[in-house]
């Protein structure tokens, strides 16, 4: 028996299916309180509100709790909190009660507060917005309801609920089969295994059945590759098998980008020179100071200032910005880490029709194989098309609008009664219905590619005469079919066969011995913007491969429209008994290979991958889910089937490579500025860390005071949140942009010594002029007190220079032409720096803040020096990035 809760619930697990695989039909539906038509929308609701929607939550903890957990246990946070906890013991617990001083320990956990609570408010934003733009992708099940078929949200399916599936479909639920026909399903998802299973639903499970095989039992998460059911709900939601099993399976978890590895390296980077640097900054004042306490606090302060903590809200925020961006040109991301292997893909498979077609197939001839149109060619295959229950695509609305066009087909309707079918699948590329007239003749008709229907025949009519079909007229047939193929007709054939098999035995094994009757000529021509879409995409250094099932004449006819070299073109069974080398060969040479099967399409984009390319694949059938799987980016679109759109993390409001075109600028524009704040950063440390290595080597003082080392990198990385909405230049966004650590190195020594420079030269100044101006004297000779006020007055120099350089290289970085006059950021990156140098510049002449922090006076006319190196810096940071840019292609 079926287990119930006190809410009468049904409770799901393996064991569950087990129960209920071996029970008789009639016996399930009563358990459930169904019939085989369907709930009625009373018993529906109230069913809903008694289980809840059919989603897969996640129990473990809030979404906005593990929002927040993640935006404070970043590797950078924990670095900080540590050294706050450092600064905590030798500022103010083991120190007198007149030295106590939290003011560093305050600024550290001021600086994780505003970097998780940014992150918190980004990632609680990204959410909201992917929840928000997935709201606008349908995703639907076939339910039957007071006996109605119709198309409902897949998160309002219930227990007991009767569902139709057909090829390409989701199984919403775990499902008791009721019906089958030559039903396969992929459990990937469950199993981990790639080839499709058939399920039955006459047969019961034998003893020593693993319960993910039994064979009349569906499971959520799989999905139907071909036939046809009717199944009855028997779990949804939390309660089925993908629910229990939801938390391990590796398919839930977020593809890891190059990007992401990325990212983790440049942090291990970071937190390696901080592991370094610090201690030695501490060995070196400890050294030359003889102030072991003091050293100590200025060696954490110095670490901090080497910890990016706002990488993660960089990140964060770029992803944002880039989504909501995307979804303003009708792109939905799914999976936001996608986002820059979007910008860094140098590769986009597709196939043939809709992305390079106008996706409106028309019947353009219903020929017999004399080549004249023949009403009883399109009559025998409206009776294919309309009778079908499997995936009626392009052709079959071709052929029912050409039917009732030409044909009265309400009498059709009237006349013949659907027995069975047998449904399409890649391997057979052919569908058969049969069908009864009123004196209950059976017919099968058939449809599908030319060479497995040929395969299939053996006989021909012409003008109502049925002969044999020999060798010599094969031929001819497929030669009037590359005739019309290269006219741009995409041609399908059909045939028939009477009385097949008796009732309820259909199968495969009927499609025999048929008789050819006609050709099918459809034509799909090129969309008008596919040549300027093609043209813009190889303008950004994207390369447009078509991966196709159609033959080759027709992808030609298309390809020499659109402007595609189709000089070379490949072959599915071109790829058979290749050695690897051969194949990466191949995949390189050629941009167009027709006649492919669903599982060479991701064989080819696994082979381009290998050759270190990022591919993005475009797909909408059953047939592209290997390969969107396959692939660095999955792109599908809205009227896609479900398994395409569960698969992509990319999805078009409408099939056109132009919104794609600018969905790739997009990209690359969130990677550019990433990219951005990693290079700057990462040389501005360097430079720091040179400048205070020199400073604490041969000044007698501290450089800087630890307090004034955090407000100063407070402030800078504050600024810093605003590089998500500067622009990128545009001959960086005319190339895919891909991740690599290696050149970071030398972007750093390139101009990380260029602003220590400039602090060495800031160095010389304060302590050979500005100081000894102040006091009166050169430290040698000054008092203990003047020695104080020459310390703080050199502290607070350094601060105004260091803050103004870092402020600064962000402009000069940003783009290889010169800053404020060539090139120039947007105005909030602009307000963003020049306001925070500003204000950093202005807390000296504060006197509260200046006795806080421990301000020196610094003279007015100290302002224009600053100006004057600036202007200097500004000038030897041109001149290194011609050096760096004779060996490098881009800046950042």
């Amino acid at each position: 028996m079926l287990k119930f809760n006190s809410k009468d619930r049904v409770v799901t697990d393996a064991t569950l299916a087990k129960q209920i695989a071996g029970k008789e039909k009639s016996e399930v539906l009563k358990q459930l309180d169904t019939s085989t038509n369907g709930l009625n929308p009373v018993q529906a609701k109230k069913r809903l509100e008694r289980d809840g929607l059919n989603e897969v939550s996640n129990k473990e903890c809030h979404p906005k709790l593990h929002f927040l957990f993640d935006a404070f246990m970043t590797p950078f946070t924990g670095v900080l909190l540590f050294l706050a906890l450092l600064s905590f013991l030798t500022n103010y617990l083991f120190v007198p009660a007149d030295q106590k001083d939290l003011s560093t320990v305050i600024i550290m956990i001021t600086m994780v507060l505003i970097s998780g609570i940014t992150s918190f408010i980004q990632n609680v934003k990204t959410s909201d917005a992917v929840d928000s733009l997935l709201n606008m992708v349908s995703v639907t099940t076939n339910i039957k309801r007071d006996g109605k078929d119709q198309e409902l949200p897949t998160k309002d399916v219930v227990v007991g609920d009767i569902i139709n599936l057909t090829a390409g479909d989701l199984v919403p639920a775990d499902l008791y089969l009721l019906k089958s026909k030559d039903l396969f399903c992929s459990a990937s998802s469950l199993n981990g295994e790639s080839s499709p299973v058939e399920k039955l639903a006459d047969e019961k499970p034998k003893e020593n059945d693993n319960y993910l095989d039994y064979p009349n039992i569906l499971y959520e998460g799989t999905n139907i590759v071909s036939g046809s059911a009717m199944g009855v709900v028997f779990a949804t939601g939390d309660e089925t098998v993908f629910g229990n099993l939801a938390r391990t399976l590796s398919k839930n978890k977020n593809k890891e980008t190059t990007f992401d590895i990325g990212i983790k390296n440049v942090s291990k980077i970071l937190l390696i020179m901080t592991a370094v640097i610090a201690p030695l900054v501490f060995l070196i004042n400890g050294l030359t100071k003889g102030d072991w306490l003091n050293a100590l606090i200025f060696a954490i302060a110095t670490a901090v200032g080497l910890t990016p903590e706002m990488l993660p809200v960089i990140v964060t925020s770029n992803l944002v910005k880039g989504s909501v961006e995307m979804a303003r040109h009708e792109t939905i991301v799914k999976r936001m880490n996608s986002i820059q292997n979007f910008g860094s893909a140098d590769i986009l498979c597709t196939d043939k029709t809709g992305t390079l077609t106008q996706d409106k197939v028309v019947l353009e001839r219903h020929y017999d194989l004399n080549l004249e149109e023949k009403s009883k060619v399109l009559e025998l295959s409206y009776l294919n098309s309309y009778y079908q229950t499997g995936m009626k695509d392009l052709i079959d609305k071709a052929i029912i609008d050409a039917a009732k066009g030409e044909l009265d087909t309400n009498d059709i309707n009237q006349n013949y009664q659907k027995i069975d079918e047998i449904p399409f699948d890649f391997k057979r590329r052919r569908m058969s219905v049969v069908v009864m007239n009123k004196k209950h003749e059976h017919l099968l008709v058939t449809k599908g590619a030319a060479e497995e229907m040929l395969a299939c025949s053996n006989r021909l009519e012409i003008n109502d005469k049925i002969t044999m079909l020999d060798q010599e007229q094969r031929q001819e047939i497929l030669n009037k079919i590359n005739q019309m193929n290269q006219d741009g007709l995409r041609v399908v054939l059909l045939a028939y066969k009477k009385n097949p098999a008796p009732v309820g035995e259909f199968s495969v094994d009927d499609e025999k011995e048929l008789i050819l009757t006609g050709f099918l000529a459809f034509l799909d021509p090129p969309k008008d913007s596919a040549k300027a879409a093609l043209t813009a995409l190889k303008r950004d250094g994207i390369t447009v491969k078509i991966l196709t099932g159609d033959n080759e004449a027709v992808t030609r006819n298309v390809g020499k429209q659109v402007g595609l070299d189709i000089n070379c073109v490949y072959q599915g069974k071109d790829l058979e008994n290749k050695s690897s080398a051969e194949l990466k060969k191949m995949v390189e040479e050629c941009d167009v290979f027709v006649k492919l099967s669903p599982q060479q399409k991701a064989q080819i984009i696994q082979l381009l991958r290998e050759n270190n390319h990022t591919v993005a694949y475009m797909g909408d059938g059953i047939n592209d889910a290997p390969a969107m799987k396959a692939a660095d980016v999955a792109i599908s679109v809205d009227t896609a089937v479900d398994i395409a759109k569960k698969s992509a993390d990319i999805i078009l409001l409408h099939k056109d490579l132009m919104i794609l075109e600018k969905a790739v600028q997009i990209g690359r524009q969130v990677f550019g500025n990433t990219m951005k704040y990693i290079k700057i950063t990462l040389s501005s440390n360097f430079g720091n860390i040179l400048s205070i290595l020199v400073a604490s080597s041969f000044l007698p003082f501290l450089p800087m005071l630890p307090v004034q080392l955090l407000i100063l990198d407070l402030m800078y990385g504050t600024s810093c949140l605003s590089i998500p909405f500067d622009t990128m230049n545009k001959h960086y966004l005319s190339e895919p942009r891909k991740w690599s650590t290696k050149k970071l190195p030398k972007f750093m020594f390139y101009f990380g010594p260029t602003s220590s420079i400039f602090d060495i030269i800031t160095f010389a100044l304060l302590f050979f002029i500005v100081c000894p101006q102040i006091i009166g004297s050169s430290y040698a000779g000054a008092t203990a007190s003047q020695k104080l006020l020459f310390s703080a007055v050199f502290c607070t120099g350094w601060f105004i220079e260091s803050l103004w350089t870092q402020e600064m290289v962000i402009h000069a970085l940003r783009d290889p032409r010169l800053p404020f006059i060539k090139q120039h950021a947007t105005a909030i990156v602009t307000w963003a720096t020049i306001g925070m140098a500003a204000i950093g510049t202005m807390l000296p002449f504060i006197i509260p803040v200046a006795k806080a922090v421990k301000f020196g006076p610094i003279p007015v006319y100290f302002l224009g020096i600053v100006f004057i190196l600036l202007i200097l810096y500004i000038a030897l940071t041109m001149l290194v990035k011609k050096w760096y840019l004779k060996s490098e292609k881009y800046l950042i």
